[in-house]
């Protein structure tokens, strides 16, 4: 299995707009951050994709990916779900809708932001999915592999992290209970999010996701969701523990049984 960070930054992206902070002046590509997601490639040859931000045409593109098993929705925030209408293009070249996973809050979320997917309707062109509406306590299938979902909350919002085989995938979170986390023991690479150096409210910021790491005990570990909060690249990279590395868009990731 094979895991591509399309994007690895916070809700505004890095840089950010009107920014003239060092991290977002840097020229250094890995403090470059499109919006979080990821992309899953099996040894089956299926794409499984994880969030559908904003930047989700142009990571498209940039990986030359021609097919969508499914999408695996954390939340329904925006620059998590907002390149939803662009899913036209494999509605087309894959005739069928689009498999969406996702839990109770964020199908309520998508299907009233995103109505005219989901409505009846008769005009050409319009995006197609459907939804599956996860409890977050069962696992399903997505092509030929196993998803486990792993409840977190971000906030007072609850969000879905996914455990696919070796590998366990959480972002915009601030709280696991334990027995969420146990789904995790023995994963070999974990990714969690981690927006910046001091506390935030609605996510783990630098501090908490080593705690996070040292409780799962992976044997790779890579920080993603990252905000210009987080200090430069090249700086970060050396105050780090062994075997946890900061993300960075483009970055593939070779997972073995």
């Amino acid at each position: 299995m094979k895991l591509t960070f399309l994007g690895t930054g916070t809700s505004m992206g890095v840089p950010v707009i009107a920014c003239n902070c060092t991290v977002c002046q840097s020229t250094d590509w890995h403090d470059k951050h499109l919006r979080t997601s990821a992309l899953i490639e099996t040894d089956a040859g299926e794409n499984i994709l994880v969030d559908i931000g904003p930047d989700f045409r142009e990571q498209m593109l940039r990986e030359k990916v021609n097919h969508l098993e499914g999408i695996l929705i954390t939340h329904a925030h925006r620059d998590h779900v907002g390149g939803l209408d662009d899913i036209r293009s494999f509605n087309y070249v894959q005739n069928r809708k689009m498999d969406l996973y996702c839990n109770r809050e964020a199908r309520i979320t998508i299907e009233r932001d995103y109505h005219y997917i989901f409505d009846y309707h008769q005009f050409p062109g319009l995006p197609e999915a459907e939804i599956h509406e996860l409890s977050g306590d069962e696992s399903f299938v997505v092509g030929s592999v196993t998803v486990t979902p792993v409840k977190a909350m971000h906030k007072d919002l609850p969000v879905l992290g996914y455990r696919i085989g070796e590998l366990g995938y959480i972002t915009d979170a601030n709280h696991i209970d334990p027995c969420e986390l146990d789904k995790l023991n023995g994963v070999k690479v974990l990714v969690i999010n981690a927006l910046r150096k001091r506390k935030h409210f609605s996510h783990y910021c630098l501090p908490e996701a080593l705690e996070v790491i040292e409780r799962v005990r992976p044997e790779r570990a890579y920080l993603t969701h990252l905000s210009h909060e987080m200090g430069l690249y090249a700086e970060v990279s050396k105050e780090l523990p062994e075997q946890v590395w900061l993300a960075y868009d483009g970055l593939k990731v070779e997972i073995k049984d």
